[in-house]
């Protein structure tokens, strides 16, 4: 349903967007070369050369050379900046119910595009474009782009509140699958769909939706005819004889039927349908990390980020690990099972901050604050962190991600899985070095359940943008919660 809507009104947003672009980067033009600093339009040179040249057709008038040499800067900012938001998911109608949250994506949206309007022209040789003017059409854009989604927005919302371009929406059923259904109708009113009443039984209904209530099933054809719905959504317990009916009901009046499936309640956002040779599978749970697009993303992120770390530290690395042998017996990188992707187990390395133990100790005792096997250059290693530095192999290894889950052992996967909820989805990704969890200071001997919850939101809202930010915060989230 929705998505049906979307799709116009995401054409609509992209039409929107050129414009308010283009509109932006006219109003930063003007800004520099009209109000600001006149005089540098005389000292705009159009390439001659090449495609890059339409400035060279207008060299007798300095505002023309000045608008055909700047043409295609404008262009390039505005179909970019189009692919960016596209790529941000910046037209999901999620973002609509959240001003907050659709300004934030458009600041990171604007951001990330500027970055690709610097590198691109600072690999193009044939005009020196100003960067004042890039930098004015950022501030521009982001107030142009905030203000007109708002208005768009608020102008679609009044239309609809007449009438205009509305569907109407009949539902079967008064229990919990129509009231989250009511529920989210009412979050996306901009998509116009008007809830003309609902037939079920009224005396276990929610009293909020009692008043909306037009009969019993029984009076499905009687309500047809007096509300005259576009579309009617079955949202009752299975029943195949009184679907049936719907349905055929439905093909004969020529009205649109959609069905809400009993196992709503176990559905999440990420639930998706797909077709397998004319039959439909239900995925409960799609994380975006199962999407093949992602994973290389993600992959080459982890490739590129961990030679970078493991370069410039290598060093560093040798001389802890001239320490570690200095300072005791036995190896200087540890090595330990781990419960990674895909419940696979996985050899782990770390600098090792403890004397040598039997494989059984260092597998099954949870570590502590003041934990006595733990050596003294040890000690500095965990509260800097500095032990998992040789996890970045494990990157390069393909056995972790710099940013997922930590890793737990075989032992207390076992026992945390009967223990806890829903724990053995933090599975359904590769562990990382970081994570949303230690970031948010769930490291070290903390709540388990807090662990767990912030993993899981990790993992249904990656992003490429949600890593980087993981990773930034890293380090200030070691200063101020250091590893135990």
């Amino acid at each position: 349903m929705l998505r049906e809507r979307s799709q116009s009104f995401k054409i609509a947003f992209i039409a929107l967007d050129l414009l308010l672009g283009a509109i932006a980067f006219g109003l930063a033009m003007a800004l520099h070369f009209a109000v600001i600093s006149p005089e540098k339009i005389f000292q705009v040179r159009p390439d001659i050369e090449g495609i890059f040249s339409p400035g060279r057709l207008f060299t007798d008038n300095s505002l023309f050379i000045l608008i055909g040499t700047y043409s295609y800067l404008g262009i390039l900012i505005c179909v970019s900046q189009v692919v960016v938001f596209i790529a941000t998911d910046l037209y999901h109608p999620r973002r609509g119910g959240d001003p907050m949250r659709e300004f934030a994506a458009i600041v990171r949206g604007v951001a990330m595009n500027l970055l690709v309007v610097l590198a691109v022209t600072s690999l193009y040789r044939g005009t020196t474009f100003s960067r004042n003017v890039i930098l004015y059409n950022t501030m521009f854009s982001i107030a142009a782009f905030s203000l007109g989604h708002m208005l768009f927005r608020k102008s679609l919302e009044r239309l609809r509140a007449k009438g205009y371009n509305t569907r109407n929406v009949l539902i079967l059923g008064t229990g919990r699958s129509a009231l989250r259904f009511i529920d989210t109708l009412t979050r996306h009113r901009i998509y116009g769909y008007r809830i003309v009443g609902l037939l079920g039984p009224k005396a276990k209904a929610n009293p909020s939706i009692r008043r909306q209530i037009a009969g019993s099933f029984r009076d499905l054809k009687k309500a047809a005819r007096q509300l005259e719905p576009d579309l009617v959504v079955y949202a009752m317990p299975a029943d195949q004889e009184r679907l049936q009916t719907v349905v055929d009901f439905c093909d004969s009046e020529g009205i649109d039927c959609r069905i809400i499936p009993e196992m709503v309640d176990l559905i999440t956002a990420h639930a998706r349908i797909e077709d397998m040779d004319g039959m439909p599978i239900l995925t409960i749970r799609d994380a975006p990390l199962k999407n093949g697009y992602n994973r290389i993303v993600k992959r080459l992120f982890d490739i590129c980020f961990s030679l970078l770390v493991l370069a410039a530290f290598s060093p560093l690395l040798l001389i802890i690990a001239f320490l570690i042998k200095w300072t005791s017996r036995g190896p200087a990188l540890f090595k330990q099972e781990r419960i990674g992707l895909d419940r696979k187990v996985f050899n782990v390395y770390k600098f090792r901050t403890m004397v040598v133990q039997d494989k059984n100790s260092s597998d099954t005792i949870w570590g502590k604050k003041s934990d006595s096997r733990v050596t003294r250059i040890g000690a500095f290693l965990r509260k800097t962190s500095l032990d998992e530095m040789p996890q970045f192999i494990n990157v390069l290894k393909g056995d972790m991600s710099v940013v997922g889950p930590r890793p737990e052992r075989p032992h207390f996967v076992q026992e945390f899985k009967s223990k806890y909820t829903h724990y053995m989805r933090r599975h359904a990704v590769k562990s990382g070095i970081t994570g949303w969890a230690q970031v948010l200071g769930w490291r070290g001997d903390t709540s388990i359940q807090k662990r767990i919850e912030a993993d899981i939101y990790y993992i249904e809202n990656w992003s490429f943008w949600f890593d980087l930010v993981i990773t930034i915060r890293t380090i200030p989230s070691m200063i101020k919660n250091p590893g135990e």
